[in-house]
């Protein structure tokens, strides 16, 4: 069986490539059959036959275009992943300039917030402990299943998070009585003829931390003085000090529930929203566009080409091992072939994954450093002049 050969006239590349990522695309087609001539030619075409068809050597174009597409956008989802996860899939992120934010950082200090009530999206649900006369201790656990909160069959638990009485706001109480003293601030601006100016302006006369302190200081009041009951809470276990001796009074409780923390759907900003990015492999960047490939780019693309297209010969040469010739036989070089094309697609590979390392925003931002480092040094070692008036 004779293998084919290279004729050295390559067929339009459009239509010829096994998944036509490229096809349509003007220079893809007009850079098929130079790409073709040149692989031909390293391997070498006319000196040497070379037993490929330009079906064959357009695959391992479209297959470098591919491998340098994988590699450019798998870079950009590294570097941008943070910023990336929960976004939008409904459109390509191929020529859009990825601009990092902090998206990530508040919904993970939200959900550590929500516990402590300052953030996050657990709700918070409020309802009133009826206190028994000569009863103390009362387990909240149970007063949920009997309220129907929470179900006697699962595992779900209550979570307290406040029992209080609640008052007006302290702001609202500043001439609290309990407090004592006062202090006339109206006056006080009107001496400065501020009269007709927002009571902001109060703070030109008195520290921010006074009105803090003060502050405090009534719900401090509020919480010593005007609480008929102190309380400890334990394993959901509330203990009343002293023991209630009359019944109908109330306890206010605002509280949570431990499913809805550990529910995935609950605690999320994004909900059971199904069309954002989960993984790298969502991550919406869609076929390169050949044409917007700049020459360094090509310029790779066709030695990684010529790297497979060599393996592929080496593949071929080794499968006839030795070709005939009028009164002898000629020993084909397959098995060199395959080895030195793994090392030069290896190679090129790790040249185009530091080359893309090398433009990371921390990379770029340790090199700008770096420079600034470099610069201030060099100007320190200038000669300043001295002025003499």
């Amino acid at each position: 069986m004779n293998p084919i050969i290279y004729t050295g006239s390559a067929q339009p590349i459009s239509g010829s490539t096994p998944f036509g990522f490229y096809d349509t695309d003007p220079k893809f087609q007009s850079d098929g059959p130079k790409v073709a001539n040149y692989v031909a030619t390293k391997l070498g075409y006319p000196v040497m036959e070379v037993e490929l068809q330009d079906t064959q050597i357009y695959a391992c174009f479209e297959e470098a275009v591919s491998v340098y597409s994988e590699e450019v956008y798998q870079s950009k989802i590294k570097d941008n992943y943070f910023g990336l996860e929960g976004s939008s899939t409904s459109s390509l992120l191929n020529n859009q300039l990825i601009v990092p934010t902090i998206n990530s950082i508040v919904n993970i200090s939200d959900n550590y917030g929500s516990y402590v009530g300052v953030g996050g999206l657990m709700t918070w649900y409020t309802a009133s402990l009826a206190l028994t006369a000569s009863q103390q201790t009362y387990d909240m656990q149970a007063w949920a299943v009997q309220k129907g909160i929470i179900s006697s069959t699962t595992s779900d638990r209550l979570i307290i998070q406040r029992i209080f009485y609640q008052s007006q706001p302290a702001t609202n109480q500043y001439y609290d009585p309990y407090i004592g003293g006062s202090i006339n601030y109206q006056g006080a601006t009107e001496n400065f003829g501020w009269a007709s100016y927002s009571p902001g302006l109060n703070f030109q006369l008195f520290p921010v931390y006074f009105d803090i302190q003060r502050i405090q200081e009534i719900e401090m009041s509020n919480m010593v003085r005007r609480s008929a009951f102190s309380f400890e809470l334990t394993n959901n276990i509330l203990t009343i000090f002293p023991i209630p001796n009359v019944g109908g009074l109330n306890l206010w409780i605002e509280y949570s529930l431990k499913s809805d923390y550990s529910s995935i759907t609950k605690n999320s900003p994004y909900g059971t929203n199904p069309g954002l990015v989960t993984n790298p492999s969502n991550v919406p960047y869609g076929t390169i566009t050949y044409t917007q490939i700049n020459q360094p780019g090509k310029q790779w693309i066709y030695e990684y080409t010529l790297a497979l297209a060599s393996e592929l010969l080496g593949l071929i040469r080794g499968k006839y091992q030795t070709v005939a010739i009028p009164g002898s036989e000629v020993t084909l070089n397959g098995a060199d072939l395959i080895s030195k094309a793994k090392d030069a697609q290896i190679s090129l590979r790790e040249k185009l994954r530091q080359d893309l390392e090398d433009m990371t925003r921390k990379s770029q931002l340790e090199r700008k450093q770096s420079e600034n480092e470099s610069m201030s040094n060099t100007l320190n070692q200038v000669p300043l002049f001295i002025y003499i008036g």
